[in-house]
């Protein structure tokens, strides 16, 4: 596996990450051909690996061991595949990182199917872990996870939710995910109770910051480096952090633009014109500021922690969070 990304931070992770890998494609490897040729197309789209690499990360607070970390690291980056694929369906999406989806390549029974599949192989992997609290906090994370998607859903063009709505939504959506995988990597390798709890509140805060700065990079960012057209999440319908301010705080012209959009569901107002608008906003500004305290929240957090490379590859990831362009 070529380390790209988040990766390059803890080199010493280049090991287990492949072990990881190779899980993950043992994992979703089956005898029915459609099934199996469609998790392993979404696999091979690849990914950053964040969940797996938390896991490894936290790990290295505890007792570490690869043979029980991967147990927790395999099925939380399922899940989020699963996910991805769901996704993929609900919005329409004709590729993810410049792949065709599975949805585009076959069509959206197989696409669900096939995430179904990968979220059984997940339950079913983290099984051979023994510990209830495990399957709890993970079967838990899920439900929340769903609650998340349900919410979005019923928010789209939807002019009239608040900031308070927003982050509940992220929270389920991306931010408590990610939060379980530094838990569980610190539960799984016997960590003390303190270090797990800030491991806890580490993954939350900078979970919160990434899917904050994936909603601006949505508007700045360029197709190549987003693998999709910019715009896609408004093009949705989905009410992000960038344009719910700009909707509330920006001059009366824009705020009608905006509102025209919404209103008529994509119609009034033509994409492009929106994607140059929001990304010319305070709203950017705004997102990024919040992106940014949610980062300090992360890197503080990390204060409970012993000091040592580990400490620092977290720290690292944060800053890499704030910066990333992808």
């Amino acid at each position: 596996m070529k380390l790209t990304g988040i990766a390059h931070i803890c080199q010493d992770l280049k090991k287990d990450m492949q072990v990881v890998e190779r899980e993950l494609s043992a994992a979703i490897e089956t005898d029915h051909p459609v099934l199996n040729e469609a998790a392993h197309h979404l696999l091979r789209a690849g990914g950053k690996r964040i969940r797996p690499i938390f896991v490894l990360l936290a790990g290295k607070f505890g007792d570490y061991s690869i043979d029980r970390l991967k147990y927790v690291a395999v099925p939380l980056e399922l899940i989020h595949m699963a996910t991805l694929v769901h996704d993929d369906v609900i919005d329409d999406a004709a590729t993810r990182r410049g792949h065709p989806t599975v949805k585009s390549k076959w069509d959206n029974k197989i696409a669900m199917y096939t995430g179904d599949y990968i979220l059984g192989r997940s339950l079913s992997i983290v099984s051979r872990l023994s510990d209830p609290e495990v399957h709890k906090l993970l079967s838990d994370a899920i439900v929340e996870m769903v609650k998340g998607e349900i919410e979005q859903i019923r928010d789209f063009f939807n002019w009239k939710q608040n900031l308070r709505r927003y982050l509940r939504r992220i929270k389920r959506k991306t931010a408590l995910l990610i939060a379980v995988s530094c838990q569980l990597g610190g539960m799984v390798s016997g960590a003390p109770e303190r270090h797990v709890r800030a491991l806890y509140h580490f993954g939350y805060n900078a979970g919160m910051a990434f899917q904050i700065t994936d909603d601006i990079l949505d508007f700045t960012g360029t197709a190549k480096q987003l693998g999709k057209p910019a715009g896609s999440d408004l093009r949705q319908g989905n009410v992000t952090l960038p344009v719910l301010y700009a909707l509330n705080r920006e001059e009366e012209t824009k705020k009608r633009q905006i509102h025209a959009f919404l209103q008529s569901e994509g119609e009034a107002v033509p994409i492009d014109d929106m994607v140059r608008l929001i990304r010319n906003s305070e709203g950017i500004r705004f997102a990024q500021a919040l992106a940014d305290t949610y980062l300090s929240k992360a890197i503080h957090a990390l204060n409970e922690l012993p000091l040592g490379k580990y400490r620092d590859s977290l720290k690292q990831i944060a800053h890499f969070i704030g910066e990333r362009s992808y």
